[in-house]
């Protein structure tokens, strides 16, 4: 009997030993991230949603003027043999009042995923942005700033469409010689309607530290059992395609989009811009950005915009931005975001100042 005792300790021990070997060898870790952003806007004209004329001038304090503010959790945890966990949890704030913004509508409303990574690519399940969204961002000349760039137009066409990604699982491949590709499918989650709220996106790049090139589209049908606010179900389809050249601190940038929104517009959107780091401390960057409604040319309008960040330290940035759109028929492209997302028919000027902190 002490004999089978005294192996039955060994047994425990040993197991005992294996396990915290294996907690020891196991490295993972947690990050808490954000940024805090605010600023000043004044705009010339402000769109009246009830009669679709001018409603006057604005000066108002705004959240988020370049970057969207948030906080996150994200994650990682190395399971040997090159693979990895990970996961996100990130949710949108307004520095202005404390409540959500930029977070389609929810806790944690901008990224909820767990995936797994190893050096044969990723693979994310959960809430994420699409690959479609994500190449804007690439071949945007002012980085998708809250005021005065593409991103504007991308809400004003589809909202949040494509931007959140609920139900969704990805693969992203790792660089090859210079490429790499992206591909979402997200479940519309309807029992007995496969097509309820499905969508899809893929990308592809090519970049090779000084040429850049991609490509891709998305497909999104409406419904589906996430109801959010600004919807993210509108039904459409994107296509992009651009290109980047950097030599030196300039880098050039330049981009076609097509939104096909399904009983609405159907827009090309061609794009150019530079940005341009002057100094250590300061960038400068500004676009150009046309857009015409295919099915109505005489639906049209123009946005220029320029912008300025004075980096006081590597996590606080001072910036300043004008920007000028002038709208013909239906089009009612806006300046901001926040608080401006449309415009009234004519000519707009607007202004944004602000700081970010990044933490």
């Amino acid at each position: 009997m002490y004999s089978q005792r005294k192996s039955g300790r060994a047994v425990i021990a040993g197991a005992t030993i294996l396990l915290l070997s294996g907690a020891a060898h196991a490295q993972s870790s947690v990050t808490l991230y954000g940024v805090a952003d605010g600023g000043l806007l004044y705009t010339s004209k402000t769109l009246d949603p009830a009669t679709g004329g001018n409603a006057g001038k604005q000066f108002s304090l705004v959240d988020s003027g370049i970057a969207p503010s948030q906080f996150g959790l994200m994650g990682t945890e190395d399971l040997g043999g090159g693979m990895k966990a990970e996961f996100r949890l990130e949710s949108g704030i307004s520095v202005a009042n404390g409540s959500f913004n930029d977070s389609n509508g929810n806790l944690f409303g901008r990224q909820a995923y767990v995936g797994l990574a190893n050096p044969y690519g990723e693979v994310k399940l959960g809430l994420q942005f699409s690959p479609f969204f994500l190449a804007l961002y690439d071949l945007d000349p002012r980085g998708l700033s809250q005021f005065g760039s593409g991103l504007v137009i991308y809400l004003d066409h589809v909202a949040g469409t494509g931007v959140f990604n609920a139900n969704s699982v990805s693969y992203s491949s790792p660089v090859v010689a210079g490429f790499s590709g992206s591909a979402l499918f997200s479940f519309g989650g309807v029992a007995g309607n496969f097509q309820s709220g499905r969508q899809y996106s893929v990308s592809l790049k090519y970049d090779n530290g000084t040429v850049m090139v991609e490509a891709a589209y998305y497909d999104g049908n409406s419904g589906g059992t996430v109801s959010t606010v600004p919807p993210t179900n509108v039904a459409f389809e994107g296509r992009m395609l651009g290109a980047s050249y950097k030599i030196g601190k300039l880098t050039a940038k330049a981009s076609f989009v097509n939104y096909k929104v399904a009983g609405g517009f159907n827009s090309n959107v061609y794009d150019a811009g530079l940005d341009f780091l002057a100094t250590p401390d300061l960038d400068l960057n500004g676009g150009v950005w046309f857009v015409s409604d295919r099915n109505q040319t005489t639906n049209h309008s123009v946005m220029g915009s320029l912008g300025a960040q004075y980096f006081l330290t590597r996590r606080t940035t001072l910036y300043g931005q004008v920007a000028v759109v002038n709208n013909h028929g239906a089009m009612n492209t806006g300046l901001s975001v926040n608080d401006a997302l449309y415009s009234p028919t004519g000519t707009t000027t607007g202004v944004n100042c602000g700081i970010r902190h990044v933490f």
